[in-house]
């Protein structure tokens, strides 16, 4: 090697350990610049850049006039509109999905998801509770519905159904006030708290772990054809926190090892229409160092393209104690994540969730509005990065 081809390999070596350091460089959350070096970011490292093709969306507020106006406003123009009118005993309106498009369409706002009436308000109140209580032939017929519910999405355009397939409502021991952001109040789980409390098991009884994955995959073979058939991709939302085995005689399908469950739950079905509303606070609440054990996650999920949506909500705490607080001051630091995302090639909405509380009548639309800027910045600065 001549002496001008060696200075020349020390040029370039020099100069990509410089860039790396530069691109690794990012303001944390307490407004320090500091190089991010963490054993869990090396894999992102070496994954090669990709276009940011996520988006701001929204859940919240429905498809009225006065809804659309406020995400307009804020540069909101992808949503989640909620649910259809209900027919009973048959599913959802088409012409009330249809009129929704159509409204949603006049403020240039794309209506890209729905909200099966699977929800974490808990077995005794969910609308469809035979589901996951396995009980038959009840639960048959509410799968048809379900089968309805696609059908009407997809001749609509909807391309994302949310869902859960829990038994438990989210559990929460109450709220924390932070007398540094303005006395705003985070909703809190404490595990502890909750095993002194002693509350009874619900109406499922006990249920083994095997036996909600039996109910989860009953439900899957039967939906996710007409999911496939007509576009649709299922996103399962994680319940609402992982717990240890067995509390209130449930283990959920994500417990006591999140991650674990993430992974059965994912390989029940190779469907392209099978995958996840991805919640990170979620996720990270069955974490013992939710800043480092997201990324993997994301890693993992997104390789196999099942990411279908995110909920960004931040934490502080993780596995059996945490506080639901702003997206910037938790314990995820969520350039990381917007980064793993953009390089996992996620195109969804990215919203904000369970926004934390205040006394002033307008707490909801004023913790939104914060959201819908935090993530819209974040999304434009992992943009700009060469």
């Amino acid at each position: 090697m001549n002496q001008n081809n060696q200075f020349n390999r020390r040029e370039i070596l020099a100069s990509l350990a410089t860039s790396t350091l530069a691109a690794s460089a990012v303001i944390g959350s307490g407004g320090i610049l500091s190089t991010g070096c963490r054993l869990s970011e090396s894999a992102n490292a070496l994954r090669p850049k990709k276009p940011v093709l996520m988006k701001v969306g929204c859940q919240h507020g429905g498809t009225g006039k006065k809804n659309l106006e406020y995400l307009a406003r804020h540069g909101v123009f992808n949503m989640d509109g909620g649910s259809p009118k209900f027919i009973e005993g048959v599913g959802w309106d088409l012409e009330d999905s249809l009129a929704k498009k159509e409204a949603c369409d006049k403020y240039g706002i794309s209506l890209d998801a729905y909200h099966l009436p699977l929800s974490s308000a808990g077995i005794e109140r969910v609308a469809m509770p035979n589901i996951m209580l396995g009980k038959s032939p009840a639960r048959d017929r509410e799968i048809e519905m379900i089968q309805q519910m696609i059908s009407v999405a997809g001749k609509s355009g909807v391309k994302v159904l949310q869902y859960n397939t829990t038994i438990h409502v989210i559990l929460r021991t109450g709220r924390t006030r932070d007398p540094a952001r303005g006395n705003a109040t985070y909703s809190t789980w404490d595990y502890e708290e909750a095993l002194r409390r002693n509350e009874p098991t619900t109406i499922a009884g006990k249920v083994s772990i095997d036996e909600v994955y039996e109910r989860i995959t009953y439900l899957l073979d039967r939906i996710l054809p007409a999911a496939e058939e007509y576009g649709v991709k299922l996103a399962n939302h994680i319940a609402d926190p992982p717990v240890p085995a067995g509390y209130r005689g449930i283990t959920r399908w994500n417990s006591p090892d999140v991650f674990e469950g993430i992974r059965r739950f994912s390989k029940l079905s190779d469907s392209p229409s099978h995958g996840f509303n991805l919640c990170l606070g979620s996720t990270a609440e069955g974490l013992k160092d939710p800043r480092s054990e997201i990324l993997p996650i994301i890693n993992w999920v997104g390789d196999r393209n099942q990411i279908f949506n995110i909920h960004m909500r931040n934490i502080r705490g993780g596995w059996n104690h945490f506080q639901e607080v702003y997206p910037d001051n938790g314990d995820m630091d969520f350039v990381e994540v917007v980064r793993a995302l953009r390089d996992v090639g996620y195109s969804g909405m990215v919203m904000p969730d369970h926004i934390p509380q205040h006394e002033d009548p307008a707490s909801g639309s004023e913790g939104h509005a914060f959201a819908f800027g935090y993530i819209k910045a974040l999304i434009q600065a992992v943009a700009s990065e060469v």
